[in-house]
């Protein structure tokens, strides 16, 4: 596969939840979600943000997870919290909760941010939105089917790498952590869709899998390539061992798109690490990856010392965007945890590096025949594609009403309503957004100008507003200047209706007004004795009887 400029600007999109960083792994854990809010923080303040597509990541449901995990694992992650421990107390063994993976406060809020996140990348690239997606919150790869591992509990990576098997017929996924990605591997052992290549410290160390002869089983033996490594590693020997083993899987595994897992715990100085990388002897594996021009998903994953986790996640967010950022740290709200020297990059300690040139080529070789087993560019069967992954809005807004929880700031932004945006749709009803001082305003100006409210007078003389009649029906009553009765003025003020509810009791009382009407008519008319044909009277006054009346009023 034929290398490209690196130097063409390729279009990136960002995921991030500001809740993240509120999750705690609990005291003297070397876990911390913070980490992530730092890097956030560090690459606004560098002004990275106006050069990518930033975007807060869905929360992916049970369902989503389900697609690789078993239903009994997700449902016992939803269910358990550290107040109703005790009643999980085997299943927190079965699925190996509670010393590496704590149970802690929104623990299957966080498994969902990070899954969401990833998940969101890879309907991305397959929509070929983006050409590098980031989710610094995911590249949790210890996590298996249904066990927690290594601090994760949910694998954002096998379900990113399923959705991307939707679109593309070959994915490679690279692990420059200092860990094996056991569960990647694991998850994909068995197939040749899947090509895992993962750079790690071997023997004696967590989890203690990535045995150079692990390659695979079945239809996906030899797509497994495991490269063990020592203490010391550095950037030069790290440079030396990754770009020929990468150019070699290029060339014939021939991917159609990459995730890049970037644990920073294979840095110098990393407090669970014992390598020797720089920060840009770490970004030079992204650099080369660029190189070749395929999709990015580049993932988080371990980073221990977090103030260098900040500048490694910085600093590669640059490097995807292909931007220049100076060494002198901008000021940020984390500024005192770089000191005493506040840079952007770090310098290597003076340890030993055990990984000899005899040793690193030996290992190198023993890839290079391996690769060369595979058959060139495995095909896929022709098949209908299945549906992207529905992003649906989370129930955050059942969240607000309940005074004992704590609200989300993604459940806050959503009750924002902002009064300089205008909308002209007449169905958002009270909550929509609508400039309130002049939108309105004018709107019920042009109302009143065009469709005046017919009033009638009330015993007490106040006005009220009469009901309006569509167009399409005639009014019941022609005279609509009549007097509101007492008792049904006091009646419509115990009871509010509905239109449908009063054109129904209007009708109603109409039928009945019209044969009550009739009924006293008729009465009347038999009483005064008038004839109904001409419409005279018997009992017509005549004028000296008026003439007589008006003499006694003068009296």
């Amino acid at each position: 596969m034929a290398l490209t400029n690196p130097g063409g600007n390729r279009k990136v999109c960002y995921y991030y939840d500001s809740d993240i960083g509120n999750n705690y792994y609990g005291q003297g854990h070397p876990m911390k979600p913070h980490r992530i809010r730092m890097t956030h923080n560090l690459l606004l303040n560098y002004g990275l943000y106006r050069k990518m597509e930033i975007y807060r990541p869905h929360k992916c449901n049970s369902e989503e997870m389900s697609k690789y995990h078993s239903d009994d694992y997700i449902k016992f992650l939803r269910s358990i919290r550290p107040d109703n421990m005790s009643e999980y107390t085997k299943q927190m063994q079965r699925f190996n909760v509670g010393e590496d993976c704590p149970v802690f406060d929104g623990l299957y809020e966080f498994c969902q941010l990070s899954g969401g996140g990833s998940i969101a990348g890879a309907v991305k690239i397959n929509k070929q939105q983006t050409d590098i997606a980031i989710n610094w919150a995911g590249g949790l790869h210890h996590a298996k089917k249904s066990e927690a591992s290594g601090f994760c509990y949910v694998n954002d990576i096998v379900l990113a790498i399923l959705e991307l098997l939707k679109y593309h017929q070959r994915v490679l996924y690279i692990d420059i952590d200092i860990h094996h990605g056991d569960g990647v591997e694991e998850a994909f052992y068995t197939t040749d869709r899947v090509m895992t290549v993962s750079f790690h410290k071997y023997g004696e160390y967590f989890p203690g899998t990535g045995d150079l002869r692990d390659i695979g089983a079945g239809k996906g033996k030899y797509y497994a390539l495991n490269f063990p490594l020592r203490d010391g590693m550095d950037d030069e020997c790290y440079e030396q061992i990754f770009q020929p083993v990468i150019t070699k899987v290029m060339e014939y595994y021939q991917p159609s798109a990459v995730v890049l897992q970037c644990g920073a715990d294979s840095l110098t100085g990393d407090r669970l690490g014992c390598f020797n990388l720089t920060v840009k002897g770490h970004a030079k594996c992204l650099e080369y990856v660029k190189k070749f021009n395929i999709p990015i998903l580049m993932l988080g994953g371990g980073g221990y010392t977090i103030r260098n986790v900040a500048r490694c996640w910085t600093y590669e967010t640059a490097v995807a965007l292909g931007q220049e950022i100076p060494n002198e740290l901008p000021y940020n709200d984390y500024f005192e945890y770089f000191g005493p020297d506040f840079k952007l990059h770090i310098s290597p300690s003076n340890m030993s590096n055990q990984n000899t040139t005899e040793y690193l080529h030996k290992i190198r070789q023993r890839l290079f025949e391996n690769l060369r087993m595979l058959p060139h560019a495995p095909g896929v069967q022709m098949a209908d594609i299945p549906p992207d992954t529905v992003v649906e809005d989370s129930d955050d807004e059942a969240a607000l009403e309940d005074p004992d929880k704590r609200n989300s700031i993604r459940a806050s932004d959503k009750r924002i309503q902002r009064d300089d945006e205008f909308s002209d749709s007449e169905d958002e009803g009270e909550g929509g957004r609508k400039n309130q001082e002049s939108h309105r305003k004018k709107k019920r100006k042009m109302e009143g100008e065009s469709k005046p409210p017919a009033e009638a007078k009330t015993e007490e003389g106040k006005n009220v507003k009469m009901e309006k009649v569509s167009s399409n029906e005639e009014p019941k009553s022609e005279n609509q200047n009549e007097t509101v009765p007492q008792e049904s003025k006091d009646n419509l003020d115990e009871k509010p209706t509905t239109a449908n509810d009063d054109t129904n009791s209007r009708d109603e009382a109409d039928k009945q007004n019209s044969v009550n009407g009739d009924e006293k008519t008729t009465e009347k008319l038999s009483e005064s004795g008038s004839n109904p044909a001409t419409g005279e009277s018997r009992d017509k006054p005549h004028d000296n009887e008026v003439a007589s009346a008006d003499e006694k009023m003068e009296q």
